[in-house]
């Protein structure tokens, strides 16, 4: 007979783990680091027994996990960057299985923000928190958020504007002139 935490976990798997990758996903950028992401937060929240859950409460348990995880392991990119030297960022290729057309470019502008900011933005517009709720999931005042989606938002605003920019450019470019009258070139 199976524990009562193993039925939650199986449970909270077949109903909501592809949400729970799809977060980790906005956070990570890479699906298959979301993926293992879900697998480390699952354990760590279950590896001691966990029994009283119910599957809302194990889900909140396991987002609080992914979204530390994610900020551990950027906290721990940022100080190997400052020791190691420049080495040239990987090449990510997304399959595209769960991401498409504007999901894939909102996908690529979050990952040019800090992990703060893009938790922040990811927990307020993804998973619909209010601020004070971000500050208790992320161990921050809500001030400190309100700072993070302000700087955050500004940045991505930033990005569209010199993305739509660009397209005009090449929207300009690709239109042939207009044929000049014989009268105006006399």
């Amino acid at each position: 007979m199976s524990a009562e935490w193993e039925l939650v976990v199986a449970e909270l798997v077949s109903e909501r783990g592809e949400a729970l990758v799809r977060y980790a996903m906005l956070l990570t950028g890479d699906e298959q680091e979301a993926r293992d992401m879900v697998q480390d937060a699952l354990a760590a929240t279950f590896g001691r027994l966990r029994n009283g859950f119910e599957v809302t409460q194990a889900e909140a348990y396991v987002r609080k996990a992914i979204a530390n995880r994610f900020l551990d392991r950027a906290r721990r990119g940022q100080r190997w960057r400052r020791i190691a030297p420049l080495v040239g960022e990987r090449e990510r290729v997304d399959s595209g299985s769960t991401l498409t057309g504007e999901r894939l470019d909102m996908a690529a502008r979050l990952q040019r923000l800090s992990p703060r900011e893009r938790a922040c933005i990811v927990l307020r517009y993804d998973e619909d928190r209010t601020v004070e709720q971000i500050a208790g999931e992320l161990g921050i005042s809500s001030g400190a958020v309100k700072r993070y989606l302000s700087d955050a938002l500004g940045k991505l605003r930033v990005m569209l504007a010199r993305e739509q920019e660009r397209e005009a450019r090449t929207l300009g470019e690709q239109q042939p002139a207009a044929p000049r009258s014989k009268e105006a070139g006399a």
